[in-house]
């Protein structure tokens, strides 16, 4: 078998700008025995990344490396090509986070778990057949059908691409898996089946975790031991509960705290951030009896490779004045092609009803256009939403303009960047996105939907992909969204915890259906639906390996 070891580690990316070398990792040492788990936490910028990727000598040739990065009792340093492309996958295999930028566009998702089968499992499955065989039980390992091995990764859900990610990664047998945020782009009950499938990996072949996350709860949920990272240095080590329940450090209490446990009352509409966006009103804004968008017998169906099938089922709801509604569920449940509907992005079947204002949604290409202007649409990815050439004030007034807005175009990009909490608005208008945090991108996404000056925000997974810490801030902008302009917002999302933190009221979707509909203290205190029981279940707890113990 096969350790992993970092003895006194500092990696330097050099660089021939003005800004000079930059350190990213500064005297890291921690041991990865054969069979043991270690979680790595941190935010964004903490090195965490950079330090696994040395293992695997992933990192560019520009690099420096001090210290030792150990594999097997190698210098990693000391491998030629061949030898560190022979430990690839058959030794030590890599999980990366973005699953989307991963994958072959153009290949079936089955055809590539068997090519890594074809180039890395030597003196195994060593026919098309038993590697097909092998393809067809890892789908089955990471609770994928067989029929998806024929599906393109733009056929599959974010959950289902990140699934073949895992399937890939386990295919040689290797001695080590190493996880870079394994679990961000799935919902509670993938991620708790592929949490429980890692730990059972451990536990019956004897394969050594290296899993790093910002979440200090999934981390716990499988993993033995936490380093916990920041600036690039080490700022506590110890076994999972010590770290998780009685942490020493001021930033590892701030990472603890950082996702609400629910039904925690005091995490209740109180997102945990030490920004919190600014509440303007007096008396704010609290949801009113008035429905400004509202779906009625809402269904949508596609032609697939099997036949027609539909994705959303019947669905009635109603978004009300002041009114934040979390539409929850797993990755492939509908709740996308839910909320492209209501924006009438997306064709539905017959007797479907859609309303806004009491107004049925318009067909005509003009008038949807100015419904769109009263709804605006959030994206998952803020910096897939921006385009980096073009500065915040560009990317702030394209809809101005796309909307034929002319008067006050500066007054309103700045006021929709105030709103946004980017101030004061000035020192962002000429920045581009690469010069921005991860959470002001995303608040540049958000103004510009403000700088419309719309009733209702659609959100799909607006913090899915953001920092512990910058999530609290963008959760607490919604609330203050609500409370200072009245606005309402439809939020898709598998995470219940930002439910509760900022919810109004949730809907539960599962295959198209939604299966449990009402007030957050109600619904996610006292589910009725056993598939909402299953969810809430299913969401890990700081420290005990919660997971794992009750997996």
């Amino acid at each position: 078998m096969t350790d992993l070891s970092f003895d006194n580690v500092s990696i330097t990316y050099r660089s021939s700008s003005n800004r000079g070398d930059v350190t990213a990792v500064s005297d890291i040492s921690l041991n990865l025995p054969t069979g043991a788990t270690l979680g790595i936490a941190g935010e964004s910028g903490s090195g965490k990344s950079t330090l696994i990727m040395s293992a695997l000598r992933l990192l560019p040739k520009s690099t420096r490396i001090d210290g030792q990065v150990r594999l097997g009792g190698k210098d990693i340093r000391d491998l030629s090509f061949g030898e560190i492309r022979a430990v690839r996958w058959a030794q030590a295999s890599i999980v990366f986070q973005g699953a989307l930028h991963s994958l072959n566009p153009v290949r079936e998702v089955g055809g590539q778990i068997i090519e890594a089968l074809e180039h890395h499992a030597k003196g195994t499955w060593t026919t098309p057949a038993t590697r097909r065989d092998r393809m067809f039980a890892l789908l089955d390992e990471v609770d994928l059908d067989k029929s998806k091995a024929v599906s393109y990764p733009h056929e599959l859900s974010g959950g289902q691409k990140q699934r073949i990610m895992i399937a890939m990664a386990l295919a040689c047998e290797p001695d080590i898996i190493i996880a870079d945020e394994p679990t961000t782009a799935l919902d509670v009950i993938v991620q708790k089946q592929i949490l429980v499938g890692l730990a059972k990996l451990v536990a019956e072949r004897g394969i050594s975790l290296l899993m790093i996350s910002h979440d200090l709860a999934v981390l716990s949920a499988v993993c033995e031991n936490l380093a916990i990272m920041r600036h690039g240095k080490l700022v506590e080590y110890g076994p999972s509960d010590q770290v998780c329940l009685a942490p020493v450090a001021d930033y590892t209490k701030q990472l603890a705290g950082a996702f609400p446990q629910i039904g925690d009352a005091e995490s209740r509409m109180n997102p945990r951030t030490l920004k919190p966006a600014e509440v303007r009103r007096a008396e704010p804004y609290t949801k009113t009896s008035e429905v400004v968008l509202e779906a009625r017998n809402l269904s949508v169906s596609f032609d697939t490779r099997q036949g027609r099938e539909r994705a959303v089922r019947d669905v009635d709801l109603a978004l009300h004045k002041a009114e934040i509604l979390a539409v929850v569920g797993q990755s492939g449940s509908g709740k996308t092609t839910l909320a492209r509907s209501l924006l009438g992005l997306q064709q539905v079947d017959p007797g479907s009803q859609v309303e806004f204002a009491g107004t049925a949604l318009p067909k005509k290409a003009k008038a949807l256009r100015t419904f769109r202007r009263q709804v605006q649409m959030i994206l998952q990815d803020p910096s897939g939403s921006l385009n980096p050439k073009r500065s915040v004030y560009e990317a702030v007034v394209e809809g101005l303009r796309v909307q034929k807005i002319t008067d006050n175009e500066y007054a309103r990009v700045v006021g929709a960047l105030e709103a946004a909490e980017l101030t004061p608005a000035a020192d962002y208008l000429e920045s581009i996105p690469q010069e921005l945090s991860g959470g002001q991108r995303q608040r540049v996404v958000i103004a510009g939907a403000l700088a419309l000056d719309p009733q209702v925000l659609i959100a799909d997974e607006p913090v899915a992909s953001l920092d512990a810490s910058v999530r609290g801030e963008i959760l607490s902008l919604f609330l203050a969204l609500k409370k200072n302009l009245g606005m309402s917002a439809l939020i898709i999302t598998h995470d219940l915890g930002l439910a509760w933190n900022i919810a109004d009221t949730v809907a539960v979707m599962k295959t198209g259906e939604i299966v449990e509909y009402g007030d957050v203290d109600t619904v996610l205190a006292n589910p009725q639906h056993a598939y909402t029981q299953e969810l809430l279940a299913a969401v890990p707890r700081l420290g005990s390996q919660s997971l794992v113990n009750n997996g």
